[in-house]
């Protein structure tokens, strides 16, 4: 009789899970129920002393096609990206680039100024600017001496 060492292994269970995991990541195979792929735009969010400054990734997204609200401190950015046709003659091998509707929300400081909102976009780059109120803005006080 011939004995096998067997090694036992707890965490290769989740190796493998991890592991397909991944490979289903990596094709992107997730669709929403409607047939286009769900995507969330990468978003920079910055402070200065006058404002808040939010840039948002949006390569491919017209304009038009991007809405941005604010409503009890929220703003809101949503909008659509368009497919491009895929035919079987193009011979694609990996299509990554997304499509379909995305939203993201942030909920901003009682000190954003949300009737003064600016936006804009440069080269698939949104651009939001959202001003302080007046007194968010730092006031330098001057220190006395007392005699």
């Amino acid at each position: 009789m011939t004995l096998t060492r067997y090694r036992h292994r707890p965490l290769s269970v989740f190796e493998q899970l991890q592991r397909e995991m991944g490979d289903l990541l990596d094709n992107r195979q997730l669709t929403s129920n409607f047939g286009t792929e769900e995507w969330s735009p990468a978003v920079d969010i910055k402070e200065t002393d006058q404002a808040y400054e939010i840039h948002a990734d949006l390569p491919g997204v017209k304009a038009e096609d991007i809405e941005v609200t604010m409503e009890e401190g929220v703003l809101t950015i949503k909008g659509t990206r368009e497919s491009q046709k895929e035919e079987e003659k193009d011979n694609y091998k990996r299509v990554e680039r997304f499509s379909g509707s995305f939203m993201r929300r942030f909920t901003l400081p009682d000190l954003a100024d949300s009737t003064n909102v600016q936006a804009t976009t440069k080269e698939g780059v949104l651009e939001l600017v959202i001003p302080k109120a007046e007194r968010a803005k730092p006031q330098k006080i001057t220190v006395q001496t007392r005699s």
